[in-house]
């Protein structure tokens, strides 16, 4: 089977996951001689227009890990508005350094569903979105050479198709709950309905935050103001150079503790052809 393109296709909060999929398309690419295109559907104003692949196409999908699957509030748009047709893909989860879960199995079955022909899957660790201390400056030196080396692997593979591949394996249901967040009591941690705060002090009414949220949730007249959903991806904190957004929900504060409690330990990288 004959790769023409490479696209790099991606949801990526807090920029951990745009580094991993780009990476990996990247070194792809390079491998196989082809061009590279890349499509990042974070913003609203991104996801505006459905999807469509060829089968000339070496697709790398990537998306965060959110409570052990992926992130729900995405879904529809990855289910009803991305058409493979025919395409191979590379499923790629990332993770803050707890479990992807049932997030790789799910983004696979997504996939093919979809229309597409997946050839590999991975999952790699990253920066929690939460918390510095779970895996700060993931995906790191070793993390690219990873990955890199995942990319070369599956240039390899296609290179030598002569058919439609099977499945890629990976583990995991993608019909299992999401996991359930828990605070330092070790009971369940309803945070649902937190949303960010803002310093007025530091705040300088820039309207990033507003303008990058992938829900559109935060008014762009006033930041202060969050009528929209929230997802807790940390967008806004993490993209403020102010540093004027922070969380202080009791229940997620305690869920963050628990997490720096327990998970610290740095995770391996996974990979799957």
């Amino acid at each position: 089977m004959r790769v023409e393109r490479v696209r790099a296709v991606y949801w990526s909060a807090t920029g951990n996951t745009d580094k991993t999929a780009n990476t990996i398309a990247e070194t792809l690419a390079e491998k196989l001689g082809v061009p590279l295109e890349r499509r990042n559907f974070t913003r609203p104003s991104d996801r505006r227009e459905p999807m469509e692949f060829d089968p000339g196409d070496l697709v790398v999908f990537a998306m965060p890990t959110y409570a052990g699957k992926l992130p729900n509030k995405m879904l529809p748009f990855v289910r009803e508005q991305i058409h493979g047709n025919g395409a191979l893909a590379v499923g790629v989860v990332t993770f803050g350094n707890r479990s992807y879960d049932n997030a790789l199995a799910e983004l696979c079955a997504v996939l093919e569903a979809d229309g597409f022909h997946t050839v590999a899957g991975a999952a790699f660790a990253c920066r929690h979105a939460f918390t510095d201390v779970l895996a700060d400056g993931r995906p790191d030196w070793d993390d690219k050479r990873q990955m890199e080396s995942f990319a070369a692997r599956i240039a390899d593979k296609v290179a030598g198709l002569t058919d439609i591949p099977a499945p890629v394996a990976v583990p995991g249901d993608p019909a299992a709950p999401y996991y359930v967040p828990k605070g330092t009591d070790g009971q369940p941690a309803q945070f649902l309905k937190a949303k960010p705060q803002t310093d007025l002090s530091r705040c300088t009414d820039c309207g990033a935050c507003a303008r990058l949220c992938p829900m559109g949730a935060i008014n762009p007249s006033n930041v202060a103001e969050v009528p929209g959903t929230c997802i807790k991806c940390q967008c806004c904190v993490r993209k403020c150079t102010k540093h004027a957004k922070y969380f202080d929900d009791p229940a997620f504060l305690s869920h963050v503790a628990m997490l720096e409690q327990n998970f610290t330990e740095l995770k391996e990288n996974e990979v799957f052809l």
